[in-house]
C-alpha cells in the first residue's frame, strides 16, 4: 500500500489508495486508544501488587525476583515483534499483541506461588513489550503519513491512561477483589481492542521503502551509520527510562526519608512530576514544530538535569518539590523523540532495538539506585540521574552531528 500524504481538507481523496481522508482522524483515534489503554492496564496491574503478593505469600526478594519477570518477558518479546511487524504489518501485531495483554493482564491473581507468578508475569510482561513495539512502529508511520511530529501526543495519552488507570484501581480496591479488578480490565481492553483493532485494521499504513540506487559497499556502509545512530537514540531513550524509573521507584520515598515530608506530600510530589511529564507531552508536537527534535530534546535534558540536583540534594521541601515539577516537563518529550527518530531511520528493527535499550534503563535504575543509595546516601545516588539526562542530551546532539 503506497504512503498517504498528509490530508488537509475532508474532500481530499489519496490518489494510490482512494481512502476518505475523513477516516484517518478515526484512525489517529484508534491508535491513540492503543496507547492509553496500555498505560491503563499497566497501573491496574501494578496498584494490586501488594495483595497478590501477599496471596503468593512472597517475600520481598522473592517479589523482585517475580516482578523481574515482566521486564524479562518485555526483553524477550521486542526484538522479534519488531521483526514480525516488517512481515505483518505494524496494525496487525499491536492487535495481536493487544490482545495477549488483555488476556494476561488478569491472569497474576488467579497464581497460589511465586513461581506461578513469575510464569505469568513473564506472558504479561511479553504482551506489555510487544504492545509497546507495535503501537511505537504504527505511531512512527502516522507521523510520517500526518506530516506532522504527533509522537508526543500519543505518549501523552499512554501517561494519561496510566494515571486513570492508578486512580480508577485505587478507588475500586477497596470494594473489588484482584481477581474481579483485573478480570473487568482485561474485558474492556478486549472490547477496546476489538473496535479499535478494526478501525486500525482498515487503515494500514506502509512503510517508506524506496529502493536505494547505492552500490552494495556503499549501502552496507550506510546500513552500519544507521545502526549506530539508531544504538545512539537508544542510549537517548535509556537514559531517559533510567530517570522515569528512579522517579517512580525512588522518588516519593526520598521526600519522605530524607526530607521528612508527610506521606500525603511525598505522593502529591510524584503527582506532579507525572502530571507535568502529561503536559509536556501534550504541548510536545507545537514545540517539536516551533524548535526542531533536537533542541527540544537537549532542552529538555538541561531543564531535567537542573530539576534533578535541586529535588535531589535542596534541603528544602517546596525547592525539591519544584525539581520534580521541572523533571517532569524535561523528561517529558525525550523517550518519544527518540523511538520517532529510531523508527524513522530503521522502522520497526529500530523502534525494537530503541525501545529494548529504553526498557534497560528502566529496569536498571532502580536497583542501581538502591546500590548506590546503600553506600552514598539517597540523594547523591539520585544525581546519577541528573549525569544519565546529561548524557541523553549529548548523545542526541551526536546523532544529530552524524546524520
Amino acid at each position: 500500500m503506497p504512503q498517504i500524504d498528509k490530508i488537509e481538507s475532508a474532500s481530499t481523496l489519496d490518489p494510490a489508495s482512494s481512502v476518505p481522508s475523513t477516516r484517518w482522524p478515526a484512525a489517529r483515534t484508534a491508535l491513540t486508544g492503543f496507547f492509553a489503554l496500555d498505560g491503563f492496564l499497566f497501573a491496574g496491574w501494578v496498584v494490586r501488587i501488594p495483595e497478590i503478593k501477599a496471596q503468593v505469600h512472597a517475600s520481598p526478594g522473592l517479589l523482585g525476583l517475580a516482578l523481574l519477570c515482566v521486564s524479562a518477558g518485555a526483553v524477550a518479546a521486542m526484538g522479534p515483534v519488531g521483526r514480525l511487524c516488517v512481515r505483518f504489518g505494524n496494525h496487525a501485531v499491536t492487535v495481536a499483541a493487544c490482545v495477549l495483554l488483555c488476556a494476561s493482564v488478569a491472569l497474576p491473581p488467579l497464581t497460589h506461588s511465586v513461581l506461578a507468578l513469575g510464569l505469568v508475569l513473564l506472558l504479561f510482561g511479553a504482551g506489555y513489550g510487544a504492545m509497546n513495539v507495535g503501537i511505537n512502529s504504527a505511531a512512527v508511520d502516522f507521523v510520517r503519513a500526518a506530516g506532522r511530529p504527533v509522537m508526543p501526543s500519543f505518549h501523552a495519552a499512554y501517561s494519561l491512561g496510566g494515571l486513570l488507570g492508578a486512580t480508577l484501581g485505587g478507588l475500586l480496591a477497596t470494594v473489588l477483589t484482584p481477581t474481579q479488578h483485573l478480570g473487568l480490565l482485561a474485558v474492556g481492553g478486549l472490547a477496546v481492542t476489538a473496535w479499535a483493532g478494526r478501525v486500525l485494521l482498515r487503515h494500514e499504513v506502509a512503510h517508506n521503502d524506496a529502493p536505494s540506487s547505492e552500490t552494495p559497499s556503499a549501502a552496507a556502509s550506510a546500513a552500519a551509520g544507521v545502526a549506530l545512530l539508531v544504538v545512539l537514540l537508544g542510549v537517548v531513550a535509556l537514559c531517559d527510562a533510567y530517570g522515569e524509573g528512579a522517579m517512580a521507584d525512588w522518588g516519593a520515598l526520598h521526600l519522605r526519608q530524607d526530607l521528612h515530608a508527610s506521606s500525603a506530600v511525598a505522593a502529591a510530589g510524584f503527582a506532579v512530576y507525572s502530571l507535568t511529564m502529561t503536559v509536556g507531552r501534550l504541548s510536545g508536537t507545537r514545540l517539536v514544530e516551533r524548535f526542531g527534535p533536537t533542541k527540544l530534546l537537549v532542552a529538555g535534558a538541561s531543564i531535567a538535569s537542573v530539576g534533578m540536583v535541586a529535588a535531589a540534594v535542596s534541603p528544602s521541601l517546596p525547592l525539591a518539590l519544584a525539581g520534580f515539577l521541572l523533571v517532569g516537563l524535561g523528561l517529558a518529550n525525550i523517550f518519544p523523540l527518540a523511538i520517532d527518530r529510531a523508527g524513522a531511520l530503521r522502522g520497526p528493527r529500530g523502534v525494537a532495538t530503541a525501545s529494548t535499550l529504553g526498557f534497560g534503563g528502566m529496569v536498571a535504575g532502580p536497583p542501581v539506585i538502591g546500590f548506590l543509595a546503600q553506600g552514598l546516601g539517597l540523594p547523591l545516588a539520585l544525581l546519577s540521574v541528573a549525569l544519565l539526562i546529561a548524557l541523553a542530551g549529548v548523545a542526541a546532539l551526536v546523532v544529530r552531528a552524524k546524520a
